[in-house]
């Protein structure tokens, strides 16, 4: 173990101890592409679709895991609850981009995700049902970070390289910046957890959805 626990400073803890698994998400050839708007339509079609059979778990997910905080930590359980009013819809919005792209957003409503996809989402819920439901934090800490660097620089690079409009971008050009409040709030709310139990499966999950996430975008082809 590289890491110690910090009782007044969880949030920095959980940075530290996740940095390898940052450094080779960051490495993947896509991310580092689309970084740069150098993808083809396909590829950032390829993204929109599976983002979406992604983030429609977002709300169950997080109601998921509020029904299983102990009463003892209520405190966590009102956060969770201001999480779900931040991400309502959120799907919606991707469908939406999809469409501004010329594909029928009726057949990513109704398909099937990519088994990567469907792996993550499995073990989210996986965490909150059988391990233990603050886990799913480790998830928000991979989801969240990645949008706030990549998303709305790369949603501006990728609008010029392939001339679409506005609306096809209305998913990754909100992250970018409705993330950073998040972090913020996300950070707040990680210096609160003093559990080292929690602290470390937060960890673990962390480091686990870098790899499941990253596996999402190794499977989209360059």
């Amino acid at each position: 173990m590289k890491w110690s626990i910090s009782v007044t400073n969880f949030f920095d803890t959980l940075i530290a101890a996740t940095e390898d698994e940052r450094q080779a998400f960051q490495q993947i050839e896509t991310l580092k592409k689309g970084s740069t708007g150098d993808i083809s339509l396909e590829n950032y079609q390829q993204f929109l679709i599976q983002a979406y059979h992604h983030v429609k778990h977002t709300t169950p997910l997080l109601m998921a895991c509020g029904s299983r905080i102990p009463h003892n930590k209520e405190w966590l359980r009102n956060a969770i609850a201001e999480y779900i009013e931040e991400e309502l819809g959120h799907q919606e919005w991707i469908l939406n981009d999809i469409a501004a792209t010329g594909l029928d957003p009726e057949l990513t409503r109704h398909g099937i995700p990519h088994p990567s996809t469907e792996l993550m989402i499995a073990y989210a819920y996986d965490m909150i049902t059988r391990i233990n439901p603050v886990g799913f934090f480790g998830m928000v800490l991979v989801l969240e970070g990645t949008s706030i660097a990549l998303a709305t620089n790369a949603a501006l690079k990728l609008q010029t390289n392939l001339n679409l409009p506005d609306s096809a971008f209305s998913y990754l050009s909100s992250h970018g910046s409705l993330d950073i409040e998040h972090m913020g709030f996300y950070e707040k709310l990680m210096n609160q957890i003093s559990d080292e139990d929690d602290q470390i499966i937060i960890i673990h999950a962390a480091q686990m959805f870098y790899k499941l996430y990253g596996d999402i975008f190794r499977s989209i082809a360059v």
